[in-house]
């Protein structure tokens, strides 16, 4: 009786076993990006959620909204922004790890029209932008927050035209709301990344504006100071890999080493 009671005890101790292990859990990165990387991370996101079972969850903004956010201590792990000086200001204030900071991707600005009424445009020097907007608006990010607003002026500025188009414009809250205008038809033009417009069948590409109209498209990437995810520094490596390359490059941004 004794030996059979033993023999019970083991296999019910081994039946045990599996409930005794603890469950491997899959990490979780929460990533701050400008709205303009939507598909190219969603895309790079699923291959690295493929790779490795780890999720990541994105908010998707405008970079000076994002900036306010984490500021605000809204719970992020990773932070890319759509130029230098939202995430200079955040690095400033000390949000960031600094030696996780570099440059992530270029990209380009151009003039978008709806794809059933596009017409190209020579943009240069003093070029008619107000004939072409006519009675209609002009749509950008707003020119005072928003990186590709910002981008978009300083083109104008420098080509000597905003003045003429200054009070067409209407002020989007990210360069996808400015797309969408376009898109809609509520806007006979928009100017937005080059990204952007690949991403919607809706608008065509009109002009691209010169590279020495406005100053370099870049974009920040950097893990914040209060991350407390374990898989926030394996999923910055993936996103500078040439694994990832791909899903940045077929949008049309540029990889920057």
């Amino acid at each position: 009786m004794n030996r059979r009671l033993l023999l019970k005890l083991v296999v019910a101790a081994f039946a045990a076993l599996p409930l005794a292990l603890p469950a491997i859990a899959a990490e979780k990165v929460t990533v701050f990006a400008a709205a303009s990387l939507k598909n190219a991370l969603d895309a790079a996101n699923a291959a690295w959620q493929a790779e490795t079972g780890n999720e990541t969850a994105v908010s998707y903004a405008a970079s000076s909204a994002l900036a306010k956010q984490i500021e605000a201590a809204a719970p992020a792990d990773l932070f890319i922004s759509a130029d230098l000086a939202w995430m200079d200001y955040v690095a400033e204030k000390k949000l960031i790890k600094d030696e996780t900071r570099s440059n992530l991707l270029g990209n380009r600005i151009v003039l978008v029209a709806p794809k059933d009424a596009a017409k190209a445009v020579d943009i240069k020097e003093g070029f008619d932008l107000a004939g072409l907007v006519g009675d209609g608006k002009l749509a950008m990010g707003a020119v005072d927050s928003v990186p590709a607003g910002k981008y978009g002026k300083a083109a104008l500025e420098k080509l000597g035209v905003w003045p003429s188009v200054e009070s067409k414009v209407a002020g989007a809250e990210s360069v996808r709301a400015a797309l969408a205008l376009v898109s809609r038809g509520e806007a006979p033009y928009g100017i937005v990344y080059e990204t952007d417009a690949a991403a919607d069948p809706g608008v065509a590409i009109v002009g691209t504006f010169p590279e020495d109209s406005h100053p370099p498209i870049i974009y920040p990437v950097a893990i914040l100071a209060e991350s407390r995810s374990p898989a926030a520094a394996a999923y910055l490596d993936f996103l500078k890999s040439e694994k990832a390359a791909p899903f940045f490059t077929g949008q049309g941004f540029t990889v920057l080493k």
